[in-house]
């Protein structure tokens, strides 16, 4: 099976380190975040992965190489302008064409099992299947619901809100490719939007073990300070 990964974005969020620095490349411990990400892709059964680039691509080739010391056969996809999160797929050559493939961000530290979601994807029928992660957030302000007369109908003290995330990875099936204009940038979102719009089947996968997008200062500090501890289940080492 065949995985894309995210890897072209300047990651302005992590200024001023991806100023010099792609941020897949970003260290944790003893390895870039993108080495995990390809070594969990190998031992979840991939042969075969392309990284897209673009932002200092040349830095992530030179470390990546053909892939062989991660276990999985590696090509390249290059973006000469940005394309969006989706855009790029409509460059990388033999998807449309080939078989159910796996595209996620190149900055996601997770437990996920990546077969088991491609095993539930294609078990599914869906064109498209998100991997979702539950966050909740405080709202630390009592919130007043009244109706059109203003007779206060409840008073709930500082509710927290559960809610699903987009976990950065998604299964999606080659027919997604005739919704992404070919040059244009779309990003996947919106391809998302498009799907359902169409009436095309787009299914939650929830997952509840580890999860990090680490885009943020603060993320990535959390993923650097925890990394050691959680190799073992991140590598099975």
């Amino acid at each position: 099976m065949h995985a894309v990964i995210l890897a072209g974005g300047k990651g302005r969020r992590l200024h001023p380190y991806t100023t010099v620095l792609p941020k897949p490349l970003m260290p944790l411990g003893d390895m870039p975040i993108i080495e995990v990400v390809l070594r969990q892709l190998a031992a979840s059964g991939f042969g075969q992965a392309t990284l897209a680039v673009g932002h200092l691509a040349e830095l992530l080739m030179a470390y990546c190489g053909d892939g062989s010391k991660f276990g999985l056969s590696l090509s390249y996809s290059r973006e000469e302008e940005p394309l969006g999160t989706a855009g790029p797929l409509a460059l990388i050559e033999g998807l449309r064409h080939g078989e159910t493939f796996l595209v996620m961000n190149g900055d996601v530290l997770t437990s996920l099992n990546f077969g088991a979601l491609a095993a539930h994807h294609r078990a599914s029928g869906a064109v498209a299947t998100i991997a979702t992660h539950q966050r909740q957030q405080q709202i630390n302000y009592g919130i007043i619901e009244s109706d059109a007369h203003g007779r206060v109908s409840a008073y709930i003290e500082k509710p927290i809100q559960r809610y699903q995330v987009s976990m950065g990875v998604y299964v999606l099936e080659p027919a997604v490719l005739d919704f992404i204009p070919a040059g244009r940038y779309l990003d996947l979102p919106d391809l998302v939007r498009g799907l359902m719009a169409a009436g095309r089947p787009v299914l939650a996968f929830p997952f509840d073990g580890y999860w990090l997008d680490i885009g943020r200062h603060d993320d990535y500090e959390q993923a650097v300070e925890e990394f050691e501890a959680m190799r073992p289940r991140l590598l099975h080492s």
